[in-house]
């Protein structure tokens, strides 16, 4: 139970994903917190105060103004006497107010007077969550250190509607409350590690470029998997049509020479994982405007260059960190290109997939890597690129910890 004695103030804010909460509520007692509630009056249309409050085995809070809980400014008692803020879930009404500092109800005056920790799960229909206000409300909260996590991608209440919005699931959200309050969840507290995700764009001319098929989905996954481990990421992404990770530092750049010089200007870190797909060519030289087809004239025809090698420089960098990893997507002659790449780039560890057509790993969601080192290989299961994710940054946690990773 290592939450044991932990006392969790559950924010519920008015979005039918508070039916949730009722649950959180049950997964963070069986950890051993101690949870007091506060409901939004919206939230009071979707659940009761009293399912809340038998779940909870405490009194739940709803009115700032409550003559009786009020009496010893009941408010300023709920906002210290916790551990940590939970909101779930984070509407995007609760997310403004806390932004803006805004204070005219219980739970946003909680939010405003709280000095502990703050970690909210938002939940919203998708262009609510992706709406201009929204995203700068979300930057500010985080720039104020606020932790967020999720929302997830899926289903909607409402029919026919998909996408980023979701809250995600009481597991995760009780997983993200350990993580913060049990200093052992976090081995990668205080580690530096940059990791670079995406394709990159090498133009040839103001509308065309030369590119890898890759989403960023892993590296992104990868990048929020150490954070969530305590590390301080930096996640330097080529052009993705994905969003960015919760946590991590994010630095977008569109060229290969671009990507080196942002990991350049990282260094020194503890450790490096190359996820990035990067160009290996470009153009010698891109047009100044856009290369009009002609009819009767010929094809036109380009030359084309060598990209810096990141992986390479930063395995055999000054710098280097103490740990680099590096990617190998394959199509062919996979273990083979792998050792081969592992000795010249200078990395510790290789992790490499098998991206021919028919695996569908290039863009989609899940994963089959095999993780190469001096020692050998280990071939791990087809997995969701968020376990892949996960399974690594626990092995990159062990590296720390134990000073070499055992396969």
């Amino acid at each position: 139970m290592k939450l044991s004695g932990r006392r969790i103030l559950l924010i519920i804010g008015g979005g039918i994903a508070a039916y949730k909460s009722l649950d959180l509520i049950r997964r963070l007692r069986e950890r051993g917190a101690l949870v007091r509630v506060v409901m939004t009056q919206a939230a009071t249309n979707f659940i009761t105060p009293l399912a809340a409050g038998a779940l909870s085995a405490d009194h739940v809070f709803l009115d700032l103004f409550d003559r009786t809980d009020e009496q010893d400014v009941g408010h300023i008692r709920l906002a210290r006497e916790c551990d940590l803020v939970l909101v779930a879930p984070a509407t995007a009404d609760l997310m403004a107010k806390a932004a803006h500092g805004l204070a005219n109800d219980l739970a946003s005056t909680v939010l405003l007077a709280t000095d502990r920790p703050v970690l909210m799960a938002p939940a919203m229909n998708p262009k609510m969550w992706s709406n201009k206000a929204t995203q700068r409300n979300l930057a500010t909260l985080q720039a104020d250190g606020v932790h967020v996590i999720g929302p997830a991608t899926g289903e909607m209440a409402e029919s026919c509607e998909a996408g980023v919005g979701r809250m995600v699931e009481p597991t995760a959200i009780a997983d993200a409350v350990e993580v913060h309050l049990t200093p052992s969840a976090q081995p990668l507290r205080g580690k530096k590690i940059i990791v670079t995700s995406g394709p990159t764009h090498e133009p040839i001319d103001p509308v065309r470029y030369l590119a890898n098929r890759s989403s960023g989905r892993q590296g992104h996954a990868i990048a929020e998997a150490l954070s969530k481990l305590g590390a301080d990421v930096v996640l330097i992404r080529g052009p993705v049509a994905i969003p960015d990770p919760v946590g991590p530092k994010t630095i977008q750049v569109e060229t290969a020479r671009q990507m080196l010089a942002a990991v350049e200007a990282q260094l020194p870190s503890d450790a490096a994982i190359m996820v990035a797909a990067v160009a290996d060519w470009r153009p010698e030289s891109e047009g100044g405007e856009k290369i009009k087809k002609k009819v009767g004239e010929s094809t036109p025809s380009f030359a084309l260059i060598e990209n810096p090698d990141i992986l390479r420089t930063v395995g055999h960098h000054r710098q280097r960190p103490a740990l680099v990893i590096g990617f190998a997507a394959e199509t062919q002659n996979l273990i083979d290109n792998a050792q081969a790449k592992l000795a010249r780039k200078g990395a510790d560890f290789i992790v490499a997939n098998d991206v021919s057509t028919e695996t569908g790993i290039m863009g989609g969601t899940r994963n089959q890597v095999r993780l190469v080192s001096k020692a050998g290989v280990e071939e791990w299961p087809e997995l969701d690129k968020t376990q892949v994710a996960e399974r690594l940054a626990r092995r990159v946690a062990d590296f720390f910890v134990n000073e070499i990773i055992e396969i």
